[in-house]
């Protein structure tokens, strides 16, 4: 059977740095950080009081009053960000076959603010069942790419992957498969995340997995840093439209990348915990990279998982330095997370558009909070910090690990017919 080629024709984001992709780009090269103090609740006895929130985020644009109570915020933020998406896209509704476009739409929680408000007031009442019939529509992780179908039409495969912070890179690989072997033309794929609550702030700082720089927020993320203290959360949404590249070019449409490559693995070591020697990213790169026919060599660029915790961050370039030995130090490091934060099931979607556009425009974004090099890190690594890079990507791989050992690698590559 033919592999089909894959190429990315459209992206939509929705994150701390800006509510669409160009000023996301905007913040990323110009090392902006997206963290301050929370606005969504009183934080102020939590040890964790900052997150990198959207900012002036207005449902309104996008929905209206009744149909907007429909959604949980994670589901709003994954349709506006598909709404650009769509549009950068150029998609024609009505020329296209809807029974060949798919959807594959992550969230490695999903609607968790709409089960923290039905719980509370449950809990807050006489104890008469009183919950809303929108409750479970609304909570479970799979409704947005249900709704993106429904809003679009798209009548091709259509589901969630849940693999924790690695739930939108695993789609995409998923997404770039399902084209390969032509079981659809297009695919939308993506992730969005919307757990900057009591429940998600709390039960992230019970793991003491976040950042508690509360008299700093702007430099709590500073992965690859000696004093990093754990991840910042954030919240948004990431969405790429893939498409068969026939099909694109058959359409007139712009090209940003060929997706050429999708590797995955298992840590099989931990439930929060990185194999400490990065084994399982160490094979997840490994298998991205033999999936695309490249070699070691040919990789520019790698926007890590980076999240700024002190095991992942170790155990990540541990992994990088022993699989690409030699060429290791010609590889641009960096992690989107210390300007974005952690937008865990929508990270990889998220980093992903970094990564598109770092190859499209040669600019590798920086690593920003960098004070002190960690004595625990390999040396001799490319690590881009505070300042972004410009040089010539070619092709640039991208990680998204999650809680339970699921990685998960997508390489990206200068389109060329």
């Amino acid at each position: 059977m033919k592999v089909r080629r894959v190429v990315v024709t459209g992206l939509g984001a929705l994150t701390p740095l800006g509510n669409n992709v160009p000023d996301t780009w905007n913040g990323l090269i110009n090392g902006v950080s997206g963290a301050d103090t929370i606005t969504r609740f009183d934080a102020s006895k939590f040890k964790t009081q900052f997150a990198c929130e959207l900012k002036g985020f207005d449902p309104s644009k996008y929905f209206d009053r009744k149909e907007a109570r429909k959604y949980d915020p994670y589901a709003q933020y994954g349709l506006a960000a598909t709404e650009e998406a769509v549009k950068d896209a150029g998609i024609n509704l009505e020329t296209i076959d809807l029974d060949r476009v798919g959807v594959i739409f992550s969230s490695g929680i999903g609607g968790i603010q709409t089960f923290y408000e039905e719980i509370a007031s449950y809990v807050k009442g006489d104890g008469t069942p009183r919950f809303s019939p929108f409750f479970i529509p609304k909570m479970i992780s799979d409704i947005t790419a249900g709704h993106i179908s429904i809003k679009y039409g798209f009548r091709g495969p259509n589901f969630a992957i849940v693999s924790a912070c690695a739930s939108s890179a695993n789609g995409m690989v998923d997404a770039l498969n399902y084209i390969r072997w032509g079981k659809a033309d297009m695919f939308v794929v993506g992730g969005s995340e919307a757990a900057i609550n009591e429940p998600g702030v709390g039960g992230f700082n019970a793991l003491h997995a976040l950042s508690t720089r509360n008299d700093d927020p702007k430099t709590g993320s500073r992965p690859f840093d000696k004093d990093r203290d754990g991840f910042v959360i954030g919240e948004g949404s990431g969405v790429l439209f893939f498409e068969e590249l026939e099909h694109a070019l058959n359409r007139g449409a712009k090209i940003y990348a060929e997706v050429v490559g999708g590797g995955m693995s298992a840590d099989a070591y931990h439930m929060t915990s990185p194999h400490p020697e990065g084994l399982g990213a160490m094979n997840s790169m490994r298998n991205a990279i033999q999936d695309a026919g490249l070699t070691l060599e040919d990789i520019d660029h790698i926007n890590t998982h980076g999240t700024s915790t002190p095991l992942g961050d170790v155990a990540e370039t541990t992994a990088i330095a022993k699989l690409f030995g030699e060429h290791a130090p010609k590889i641009s490091i960096n992690s989107t997370k210390s300007m974005t934060g952690h937008l865990l099931g929508a990270a990889g979607a998220v980093e992903a558009i970094a990564t598109i556009l770092a190859v499209k425009n040669d600019i590798v974004p920086p690593t920003i909070n960098h004070v002190t090099d960690d004595p625990e890190l390999p040396t001799g690594l490319n690590i881009v910090f505070n300042t972004a890079e410009k040089r010539t990507v070619n092709v640039a791989l991208s990680n998204a690990f999650g809680f339970g050992g699921h990685n998960a690698s997508v390489i990206f590559k200068k389109f060329a017919e």
